[in-house]
């Protein structure tokens, strides 16, 4: 049987965001599909940042660019 830590909580290490490290690599971008697809759950909603590791200004890039990609039709507003 496990014994409870009486309050005292682990905190989690952050995952790096992929863009701070790759500063060149992966631009943020509507037109690049299969980079944003990625940062999609399977209902076709934008992950959290908790989830993915980016970090704050790069989920802001990233919902942008989303959001302008299902305006213009490269991604759908759902999945099916």
């Amino acid at each position: 049987m496990r014994r409870p830590t009486r309050g005292r909580f682990r905190k989690r290490r952050r995952k790096p965001c992929r863009f701070c490290i790759d500063r060149q690599g992966a631009v943020i971008d509507y037109k690049n599909v299969r980079l944003l697809q990625e940062f999609l759950d399977d209902r076709g909603r934008i992950r959290k940042a908790r989830q993915t590791g980016t970090c704050r200004k790069h989920q802001r890039k990233l919902s942008r660019a989303i959001k302008r990609a299902r305006e213009v039709a490269l991604l759908p507003y759902t999945l099916d």
